[in-house]
């Protein structure tokens, strides 16, 4: 008969090999170290602005783990009214892209507060505040009173992938987390914490839905405890996203062992890692963008074209799919073909833009940087 993790006799004490974690964890820790270094550097604007890029995509990603799609406008104009930044011309979040985010910024603003039943089951509330996911009514802010399996497949051809505890195993099972989770801090590496209580917070699975959000949620204020910092300025969720396949094989085939969580912690890492190289990615973004506007803080240009340089800028270097166009130009400013083409050549003069190599016919642009 199959045996989940959570019925072994050595629950919830997991194992793993620490030798061959040492030099993943080693050259994550490298990583994430340069990067925070680097962060150090930018000034108030450029950090705020990367955190809620941060924010805004673990938003988006945690949801579409779950296959659900959010509206990327709304929850950029939700990030931007709880970080007092500018939400003018986007369309207003509803309730639950609003729970989301607070969540999300409640795990890290405030990570050195405990994390208890009370809190907890709030961030829950806080996801379902009208007590439905999709059409079925749920138990919002509280555990789960049923028995919960995760399943895929179509109606009659399901497969069983997980069984979590039974319902009356919660309360004492979610007493022993939260004991671990306020013991581990000083005992535990940081990142091994924060792959282990995710590991451990979705097994329990003590939520009738909403439980991979939380335990991604808990898994970013485990990091926020590890750095000593109130904002994350990379996202964990989006690297699962990209990963999801693996998350979830990895997943099954650990809670489905004996507690060896050795291949689970190897996964994370790596996952952790590539999580910050890409954040490196968006910094250097950042900083471009930044520099390029001090570079021309006396150069003329109109609401129009700035529009547009941002976008370029936001995009990043090579990343506005086949380059500016006149067209592309037209259909973001709403203005005329031959307005267009003047603000264009303004551009060009003035060397913010470049005309793009081999765009053949239809000239494309990208922005102009200082060693072309």
């Amino acid at each position: 008969m199959l045996q989940y993790v959570w019925e072994t006799s050595n629950w919830p004490d997991f194992r793993w090999n620490s030798e061959s974690l040492l030099q993943p964890l080693a050259d994550a820790r490298k990583r994430q170290g340069r990067f925070l270094r680097a962060m150090e550097d930018i000034g108030f604007e450029d950090s705020l602005r990367t955190y809620a890029v941060a924010i805004e995509e673990d938003a988006i990603q945690t949801s579409a783990i779950e296959g659900e799609n959010l509206d990327r406008e709304k929850v950029r104009s939700s990030v931007a009214v709880h970080l007092g930044l500018s939400a003018a011309g986007l369309r207003k979040a509803g309730r639950v892209v609003d729970g989301l985010v607070e969540v999300l910024l409640d795990a890290t603003h405030n990570y050195k507060m405990p994390l208890e039943k009370d809190r907890l089951c709030r961030w829950h509330a806080a996801l379902f505040p009208a007590g439905r996911s999709g059409f079925q009514d749920i138990v919002a802010g509280e555990w789960r009173n049923v028995p919960i399996q995760v399943v895929s497949g179509a109606y009659g051809r399901r497969k069983v992938h997980y069984e979590a505890p039974p319902p009356e195993r919660l309360e004492a099972e979610m007493a022993s987390f939260f004991t671990w989770w306020k013991n581990s801090r000083k005992k535990t590496d940081g990142i091994i914490r924060a792959a282990a209580a995710h590991l451990r917070f979705v097994t329990i699975h003590p939520f009738d839905d909403g439980n991979g959000r939380l335990a991604r949620t808990i898994t970013d204020m485990a990091l926020a405890q590890d750095e000593g910092l109130g904002r994350r300025y990379y996202s964990l969720s989006a690297q699962i996203m990209k990963e999801r396949d693996a998350y979830y094989r990895m997943l099954e085939k650990t809670q489905k062992g004996d507690g060896d969580c050795t291949e689970w912690f190897l996964w994370f890492i790596g996952c952790f890692n590539r999580a910050v190289e890409e954040a490196e990615t968006t910094l250097s973004t950042v900083l471009f963008k930044a520099a390029f506007w001090k570079r021309h803080a006396e150069t003329m240009v109109n609401e129009r074209q700035r529009k547009v340089l941002n976008k370029l800028l936001d995009a990043g270097n090579g990343k506005f799919d086949g380059g500016l166009s006149t067209r592309k130009y037209v259909g973001m400013t709403k203005t005329s073909r031959a307005t267009a083409w003047r603000e264009i050549e303004d551009m060009l003069r003035k060397k913010m833009i470049r005309a793009l190599p081999g765009s053949g016919r239809s000239t494309a642009y990208e922005i102009f940087r200082e060693s072309e």
